[in-house]
């Protein structure tokens, strides 16, 4: 498992009977998690709860308002990174902590490269409000295009950009599709050393047209693969698509990727530790690949 567990200023405190109860910032939430089946005993009052609808979709419960500039602190081993919260819809709060052990590997493969004399440039595809950006660009990459097809997501990476410091350090923020932009960057012959991909269970092509990522992942996999240098370092491959197991991540990875440039895949659930008791939460499986 990847664990995350440098946390200081985030903590999973307990999950049970479908919900988990964290603390951010020093700000008491209470979200669903159908990952945690088992029970629990009772929890003291949320700041904030979110409810589920019957038909679909949920909002927050808010018995104590969250604090004037909400944010959170991450203090990596490429230094700290700072990100601005909300409580916003679909229970997001604008940051997977799960994905520090993501953050990272990335980081390491960077500085790894740079002891080589190598300037990296790194690519993260539907990017959200940054965090795997920020890092890669603390750890010292030499450019980090940073896409999502939401406007106000890279709004929110931009200010994170700037909380964290980072301004001026080469990270270009692009909205657009990431399968078209994809193609357009393969045309123009441009190329990445690393690659982040975290694409969304389903949603809607350029033209409106629906799309899953159990059908669609392999070919994007491939495409963006095309992308990758000749001495790529790494490619990291995030799904919260329940029905695909890290097995399958491996495999994709292994056959697009081990086949042509060498290396091996691995894959594994990204997990946290819950505090109250020793828990391990599964939250979403991830592939890495390295040379």
């Amino acid at each position: 498992m990847y664990c995350s567990d440098r946390w200081q200023s985030y903590e999973l405190i307990d999950a049970g009977d479908g919900e988990k109860l964290e603390r951010w910032n020093g700000y008491l939430i209470q979200r669903p998690d159908p990952q945690a089946v088992w029970p629990h005993d009772p929890w003291p009052r949320p700041d904030a709860v979110y409810l589920r609808s019957k038909s679909g979709g949920g909002s927050w419960r808010v018995n104590k308002q969250p604090p004037n500039n909400w944010h959170i602190r991450y203090d990596s081993t490429a230094g700290p990174l700072v990100f601005g919260l909300n409580l916003m819809g679909f229970k997001h709060t604008g940051l997977f902590p799960e994905q520090a052990a993501n953050w990272e590997f990335a980081i390491d493969c960077i500085r790894k490269a740079l002891l080589d004399g190598r300037q990296p440039r790194i690519l993260n595809l539907f990017a959200y409000t940054g965090a795997a950006s920020l890092a890669c660009a603390a750890a010292g990459a030499a450019e980090v295009l940073h896409l999502d097809a939401s406007k106000g997501m890279n709004n929110r990476a931009r200010d994170n950009i700037e909380r964290s410091g980072l301004t001026g350090k080469n990270i270009r923020l692009i909205c657009d599709d990431a399968k078209k932009f994809v193609e357009r960057e393969i045309r123009r012959g441009r190329t990445y050393d690393g690659i982040i991909m975290d694409p969304p269970a389903y949603g809607r092509g350029p033209s409106g047209e629906l799309w899953t990522l159990e059908e669609s992942l392999f070919e994007l996999v491939t495409l963006s693969a095309r992308l990758l240098s000749d001495k790529p370092l790494f490619f990291i491959l995030n799904t919260y698509a329940s029905a695909l197991t890290p097995t399958v991540l491996a495999n994709i990875l292994n056959l697009v990727l081990a086949s042509e440039k060498g290396g091996q895949a691995e894959a594994d659930e990204l997990c946290l530790l819950t505090t109250a008791r020793s828990l391990i939460l599964p939250c979403g499986a991830t592939g890495r690949w390295r040379v």
